[in-house]
């Protein structure tokens, strides 16, 4: 019997074949292409690629295709020294892929652990037989954006927990020791003066508001988390009040996207294509959006790239003079590397200023922190110490 034949019986005992019309196409493919969810609890474990293991991945690579080494060959021996064994056997993949006739790209992008901006700079640096020098600069970018993070994460962090421990401290003093000082004077029957009843009333007022203010401060902190919007409109408004603070960001904004745009031009990726892929490296930010628009007026009006930064960007006027600079002498990606330079050292004067600069400001609320527990815990026993000895207690 056909596999497709079903024997259904008729109303009066006797049986017909009656066939089953198969599934649509389009159903089937519509099955086929829908992601297979993944079920709560799962044994797969998510692989992690980390800066630090990427950057060793491009500079080796680089440095064996470098050395005349065929681009498997160069994966299956960088895979043999990652003590990672998910991580390799992902690498491992790649080779596998080569192996079965899958463009170079392709099986890069096949591993999920690659980005858009990387998977385009492999594609045109395998075209051009420039993929040594696009892992080279894949591991540069990587490296100057690391750098930069972990200098400007260290200069907000320690100063946060500073503060942070500070303020536990003013807190503490004054809902718990200040309480007690006010005990002993009114134990003793003492009347307090006028800068020691301030204090306690300053205590009073903790004692009541500090719940309140702990958790505005923990809410306040989940927003800005989670919200990106919230955290642009912060940034933007304390941008427009402390000039080092806009300096030292849109200095980092510019360099990503600079240093990434040269990177994708040099290796053969045409301009409008460069732009609207280097934007992704300040995505979450006002710059990405900008990037887009001014990469579609180039490519769809025919907009002079220099004259597309100027009017729907917010670029330092320099970036438009040196792109006009490189239209007129054929020379972008000359100045594309000039502007990522540039900015790679004014970002790196600005964060040393900026740490400097926050480090002071951290020390002044420090001294007033420290001041405010000292005083509340231990003026009022010091003055009315004295009134207390000559009541004979």
């Amino acid at each position: 019997m056909p596999p497709l034949d079903q024997v259904q019986p008729n109303s009066d005992g006797s049986a017909t074949a009656s066939r089953i019309a198969p599934p649509a196409v389009g159903s089937i493919k519509k099955a086929q292409d829908k992601p297979k969810k993944k079920s709560f609890i799962s044994n797969e474990k998510t692989i992690k690629f980390n800066e630090k293991e990427q950057i060793k991945f491009y500079r080796g690579m680089g440095s064996m295709l470098r050395s005349q080494i065929n681009t498997g060959d160069a994966i299956k021996y960088y895979a043999h020294g990652v003590t990672n064994r998910g991580l390799a056997d992902k690498i491992l993949s790649i080779q596998t892929n080569i192996a079965a006739g899958i463009p170079i790209h392709e099986a890069f992008r096949k591993t999920e652990l690659f980005d858009d901006t990387t998977i385009g700079l492999i594609q045109a640096g395998t075209d051009s037989g420039q993929l040594h020098e696009a892992f080279a600069a894949i591991a540069h970018r990587i490296k100057t954006a690391r750098e930069f993070k972990v200098k400007v994460r260290k200069a907000v962090a320690v100063p946060i927990g500073v503060i942070g421990i500070l303020l536990f401290a003013f807190i503490m003093s004054q809902i718990k020791i200040v309480p007690q000082v006010e005990g002993m004077l009114k134990g003793a029957k003492q009347d307090p003066d006028a800068f020691t009843r301030l204090i306690f009333h300053m205590s009073h007022f903790t004692q009541a508001v500090w719940p309140y203010f702990v958790l505005g401060i923990i809410v306040m902190v989940l927003a800005i988390v989670f919200s990106n919007k919230l955290r642009n409109l912060i940034t933007t408004l304390a941008m427009s009040k402390w000039r080092l603070l806009r300096g030292l960001i849109m200095g980092l904004r510019q360099m990503t996207f600079l240093g990434t745009m040269h990177m994708l031009h040099s290796n053969g990726i045409n301009l409008a294509k460069s732009i609207s892929t280097a934007a992704k490296s300040v995505k979450g930010t006002p710059m990405h959006d900008e990037l887009l628009i001014a990469a579609e007026k180039y490519q769809e009006t025919g907009l002079p790239v220099s004259e597309a930064f100027r009017k729907y960007t917010s670029c330092d006027p320099q970036v438009g003079h040196m792109l006009f600079i490189g239209e007129r002498s054929a020379s972008i990606d000359t100045q594309l590397k000039m502007l990522a330079e540039m900015y790679e050292e004014d970002t790196r004067a600005a964060t040393e200023d900026f740490t400097e600069t926050l480090g002071f400001i951290v020390m002044i609320v420090a001294v007033v922190l420290i001041a405010t527990v000292f005083i509340g815990t231990f003026m009022p026993i010091f003055m009315m110490g004295p009134k207390m000895m000559k009541a004979g207690i």
